[in-house]
């Protein structure tokens, strides 16, 4: 696993290499870009851009122009660049965002630096693995479960019932959330069941258990309902702070627990099985 921080006092590795800006260059600004490469003999370092940003609004840009016309072996994801996707979310100056809606304006007047999301194998560059990520987002079961006979029409829902999906409903899994979250880092990822299934996985399972048209909620509490999966969230609000579509994680995680809490007594596998 690579764990990234970025101190106020970061210096770049001496063994990055330097790109100028071509002549008659108009207003500058240096990127000090994270490279990984699993087939060069010297990795990680931090490779630094100076990059004509006069006609440059978001990081993105930036990062696609020394792409076209600096370097052309940098590797980043990116598809929508209206931040719907969630591709392009990496570390920039020290707080995970989407490149694609980072303005220049946000990032001072000084450097800017651009590390892969924490604490995840990278796989190139600003590239990350989110295989655990996703795999733990699919544990969830992210999906409308019902006992009874589906509908002769559709599913119906008032329009009270339908507010209360309105900051659960928005996640684009771009996982910004849960790689900011220090107990994510050391809980996340132990290979085994016991693990904390973090932020974004908790915020869409708290989306299902909110919805009125699903009649799995004893089920869905049943999965979250050790030690490890939902416990581990200690309301640091990390997650609150980076979620670029300005969603609050850690209040679903607490509606879970309060749910896991006042559900009637001998309803829960556990109980059911003493």
């Amino acid at each position: 696993m690579v764990q990234l921080t970025l101190p106020k006092n970061s210096k770049v590795n001496k063994n990055g290499k330097t790109f100028k800006a071509k002549d008659g260059a108009g207003e500058t600004r240096i990127f000090h870009v994270y490279r990984y490469d699993p087939d060069a003999p010297e990795n990680p370092r931090v490779d630094s851009y100076e990059v004509d940003v006069s006609n440059v609004s978001m990081v993105l840009d930036a990062l696609i122009k020394i792409k076209n016309e600096t370097d052309a072996t940098l590797a980043f994801r990116r598809s929508c660049r209206e931040g719907v996707c969630g591709s392009c979310a990496m570390n920039i100056n020290g707080s995970n965002t989407l490149a694609c809606t980072k303005a220049m304006d946000e990032c001072g007047s000084g450097d800017v630096h651009i590390y892969p999301l924490p604490h995840q194998p990278v796989v190139k560059d600003l590239v990350t693995d989110l295989s655990k990520f996703y795999e733990q987002h699919a544990y969830i079961e992210p999906y409308l479960q019902a006992k009874s006979d589906e509908p002769e029409t559709e599913w119906r829902q008032s329009q009270e019932d339908r507010a209360k999906l309105d900051g659960l409903y928005e996640c684009i899994l771009c996982a910004c959330c849960s790689t900011s979250c220090p107990s994510y880092w050391w809980n996340g990822d132990k290979g085994g069941k016991e693990e904390y299934l973090g932020p974004a996985a908790l915020l869409q399972a708290y989306r299902w258990l909110a919805d009125s048209r699903d009649q799995l909620d004893n089920e869905r509490l049943d999965k979250l309902e050790d030690e490890f999966k939902l416990y581990r969230c200690h309301t640091i609000m990390n997650c609150a702070q980076v979620c670029p579509k300005h969603l609050n994680p850690a209040k679903a995680i607490a509606e879970i627990k309060k749910l896991m809490v006042n559900r009637p007594e001998g309803e829960s596998a556990a109980q059911k099985a003493d």
